[in-house]
């Protein structure tokens, strides 16, 4: 099976069906939250989303987020640096947590 193909979200159609309740709640609240607001504009919520998706490696949400961020005016320096902020907060949990390996090994 491959699992990154352009084509998977032909398969939103088997979520709705076999779990119309949830998946119609799912794509409200995903409306709701990159519809128009006044706190965020688009392209704020876009470059969020591409950075979420660097740390949760999926391909889908980069690929849907950066076509979208793409729509809403971001450059390519944009898209990098919120990749690039991702990488680092990512790294730093690792750092973090690494404190917890301290404090577990004691004195």
């Amino acid at each position: 099976m491959h699992y990154h193909d352009s084509q998977d979200h032909r398969h939103t159609r088997d979520l709705l069906q076999e779990a119309p309740v949830a998946a119609k709640a799912f794509t409200e609240f995903d409306q709701a939250v990159f519809g128009e607001t006044d706190a965020l504009p688009a392209l704020t919520k876009e470059l969020i989303a591409i950075g979420v998706a660097a740390t949760t490696q999926c391909p889908y949400c980069m690929e849907a987020h950066v076509s979208a961020a793409k729509r809403a005016g971001a450059t390519r320096a944009q898209v990098a640096e919120a990749v690039m902020v991702a990488a680092a907060l990512r790294a730093g949990g690792a750092f973090t947590h690494g404190w917890l390996a301290m404090k577990a090994y004691g004195d």
